[in-house]
């Protein structure tokens, strides 16, 4: 694919320009921020101009220490920025979910400043598009790497990868996909578990209703008109029967329906650990994502809203067909368990996880270089038991060397200091350059999972609302 880039004295004259350099910035300049341009390669969309955030503040060289380059490559914004000081190694990061809008947009990395102020260049893309297109994500943020070398004349001598959330799938399934363009790689609260994160976000719905005693359906693709009020409907008159309270800024109070409830995706968002009751009261006091702001969070997640298709498969991904629904780390069934189990409504999937960068990418869990991942304990959006899962691909591959995980003791999703991050990325790089692998948790083994302790190696900030504290 030819490059076609908009500069940013070409978006002032609204032009259209191949091929074109333009000089780095080194000092601050003073720019009005300009409207988006029409996308050339996805109909409808709009490219935001990467010189400025959507606050409009502009987006300029540390002075003294840096020199940016920005621009619109195959209608993807990006921006790179490369220290005075640079040490010839590149990051490349990439960002979350960002909904189904129509405007792509490119940031910065929360670690910006400490890249710069430790010699590493960084670059990140808008991605053409917006939605859960992973694929997008990695061949957009692929190109940043000979884009790169194009803008500053001098290629990478090591690449990192690293990305948050949507970004942490994207940056598991690019190191596998182009295995030999990296160094190591750091996904923070990522989707390394591809199509079984939506497959949680059916358990926790399917074993609501089945406790509750409440008719749930799950409709084919595409999904009829009023699937969305009855769903709605459908939610509001069970959560009676699970507690009161829901979404109301509050923890709800919790009916013994409810506490057993709470017990089932406790075991399904990563199994016992300290800190899950603060987490599942943190997360039902939250309102959903829109349109389902009249949901509580874990229920407006619920992927019959787009037939299981993620917005970006021909078919279901999810499937609970053959899950062992429990409430409780015991392994025997007790009979409040073989009942869910009996009643639960059971989804098949109609498409898999995809082995290219189509639909929902697969992650196999078999890295050739070292991964260093995060994850909060109580983040259940997107849950710790990602991490587990692809611990468990690595394990199955023969790769677990090349891979650890640092749980942090937090509720939010994408909840890390500043320091907990900087330590990742730092232990990171020692292990590429070193060979000798960084330190983790050991999150397969459920018994250190559940220890009041667990997450306090690497938990350098406390968190009051986390419920408790480390010693």
């Amino acid at each position: 694919m030819s490059h076609r880039v908009i500069w940013r004295a070409a978006a002032f004259a609204g032009l259209l320009v191949a091929g074109l350099l333009v000089a780095p910035s080194t000092h601050a300049q003073a720019a009005a921020c300009v409207a988006p341009v029409p996308s050339t390669t996805k109909p409808g969309y709009l490219v935001a101009d990467p010189n400025c955030d959507l606050n409009g503040t502009p987006f300029e060289a540390i002075p003294g220490a840096s020199q940016v380059y920005t621009g619109i490559l195959d209608s993807a914004a990006y921006r790179i920025e490369v220290p005075l000081n640079w040490n010839g190694e590149l990051v490349l990061y990439a960002h979350g979910f960002r909904g189904t809008g129509t405007t792509v947009f490119v940031d910065s990395p929360s670690l910006r400043r400490h890249y710069v102020a430790n010699g590493f260049a960084w670059a990140a893309s808008s991605y053409q598009t917006n939605g859960y297109d992973v694929g997008q994500g990695v061949r957009d943020s692929h190109a940043l790497i000979a884009l790169f070398a194009t803008r500053t004349g001098t290629p990478a001598a090591k690449v990192y990868m690293t990305g948050v959330s949507m970004g942490g799938h994207i940056t598991a399934v690019t190191i596998e996909h182009f295995p030999s363009s990296f160094a190591g790689a750091l996904p923070a609260c990522g989707v390394l578990g591809d199509a079984e994160l939506f497959d949680y976000f059916l358990d926790v719905n399917v074993t609501a209703a089945a406790f509750t005693g409440t008719p749930i359906t799950f409709p084919a693709a595409p999904v009829p008109p009023d699937f969305g009020p009855q769903y709605t409907a459908q939610v509001l008159s069970e959560l009676p029967k699970l507690g009161t309270g829901w979404g109301t800024g509050a923890p709800p109070t919790l009916t013994p329906l409810g506490q057993q409830w709470s017990g089932a995706v406790e075991q399904r968002s990563g199994g016992k650990r300290p800190g899950f009751d603060a987490a599942f009261g943190f997360w039902n006091s939250l309102p959903s994502l829109a349109p389902n702001n009249a949901l509580p969070f874990l229920f407006g997640v619920y992927p019959g809203f787009n037939g299981g298709t993620a917005g970006v498969e021909d078919g279901n991904v999810t499937s609970n067909r053959f899950t062992i629904y429990q409430t409780d780390s015991n392994p025997f069934l007790s009979a409040t368990e073989w009942r869910l189990n009996r009643d639960v409504l059971r989804v098949s999937r109609t498409a898999q996880p995809s082995p290219d960068l189509s639909g929902v990418p697969r992650v196999n869990g078999k890295p050739r270089v070292p991964v260093l991942s995060l994850h909060t304990i109580g983040d259940l959006f997107v849950p710790i038991s990602m991490e587990q899962v692809y611990a468990g691909r690595a394990l199955l591959h023969g790769r677990s060397r090349l891979f650890v995980s640092r749980a942090i003791r937090a509720l939010g999703h994408c909840e890390f200091a500043p320091t907990e991050f900087q330590a990742a990325f730092d232990d990171l790089v020692k292990w590429v350059r070193t060979g000798k692998r960084a330190a983790g948790d050991e999150i397969l083994n459920p018994f250190k999972v559940a220890e009041p302790t667990f997450g306090c190696r690497f938990t350098l900030v406390q968190r009051a609302n986390f419920g408790a504290a480390c010693p």
